[in-house]
C-alpha cells in the first residue's frame, strides 16, 4: 500500500529516523524544555512509542507477508506494551530516587564527630562529622570551655552562627556477664 505515493516501508522508516532524532534532541535538551503535565503525555513516553511502533511496523513490512492493517495493530500494541514495561520499570523508579545531599544544621545535634583542628578553651577549631552521603567539616567551639585535642571524638551538643558547640565524648562500655 502507499500513502502520499509513498510505500508504507519508506513512512515507517522516516517515523523511525524521526523520532530517532528527536530522541536524542530531547536527551540533550530536556532541561530547557522541561515537561510538566500528565505522565502520559511526556515526551520520553512518545518518542519511545513512535520509535518503536515505526522499528516493529518496518520490520514487520520488509519480512512478513501480513495485511498492513495487522501490522500496524500488532507494531502498536507490541509497542504499548515496551512502553509501559519502560515507563512503570525505568521512568518512575528514577523519578522516585532523586537524592540529596542537602542536611540542616539542626540536624547535627547529637552526632557525633571527630576533631581535626584542636579547639582551644575561647577559641574555634574544626570538626568532622562523617555520614552515609559523605563528610561535614564544620568549625567548632568547646561546650564546656575546656580544650579539645586533635582526634578526640566530641557530641554536638547545640548550633549557633553555622558554629558547632562541642564536648568531649566517651563511650559506655557495658559488660554482660
Amino acid at each position: 500500500m502507499e500513502v502520499f505515493n509513498l510505500p508504507l516501508e519508506t513512512i515507517y522508516l522516516y517515523g523511525l529516523i524521526g523520532s530517532g532524532i528527536l530522541t536524542i534532541l530531547y536527551i540533550f535538551f530536556a532541561d530547557v524544555v522541561h515537561f510538566d503535565g500528565p505522565d502520559f503525555l511526556n515526551p520520553v513516553i512518545i518518542l519511545a512509542f513512535v520509535t518503536i511502533f515505526s522499528a516493529s511496523s518496518y520490520l514487520f513490512e520488509k519480512l512478513s507477508a501480513f495485511h498492513y492493517m495487522a501490522i500496524i495493530g500488532i507494531s502498536a500494541v507490541m509497542a504499548f506494551i515496551l512502553v509501559t514495561f519502560l515507563n512503570v520499570f525505568v521512568l518512575i523508579p528514577l523519578s522516585n530516587a532523586e537524592e540529596s545531599l542537602v542536611y540542616k544544621e539542626s540536624d547535627l545535634r547529637g552526632r557525633i564527630g571527630s576533631v581535626i583542628t584542636a579547639i582551644p578553651v575561647d577559641g574555634f577549631g574544626e570538626v568532622m562529622i562523617e555520614s552515609t552521603s559523605g563528610r561535614i567539616a564544620k568549625p567548632a567551639t568547646s561546650f564546656d570551655r575546656v580544650p579539645i585535642d586533635n582526634g578526640t571524638n566530641v557530641l554536638v551538643v547545640d548550633i549557633k552562627d553555622g558554629v558547632l558547640q562541642v564536648s568531649s565524648h566517651q563511650e559506655v562500655e557495658t559488660y554482660t556477664l
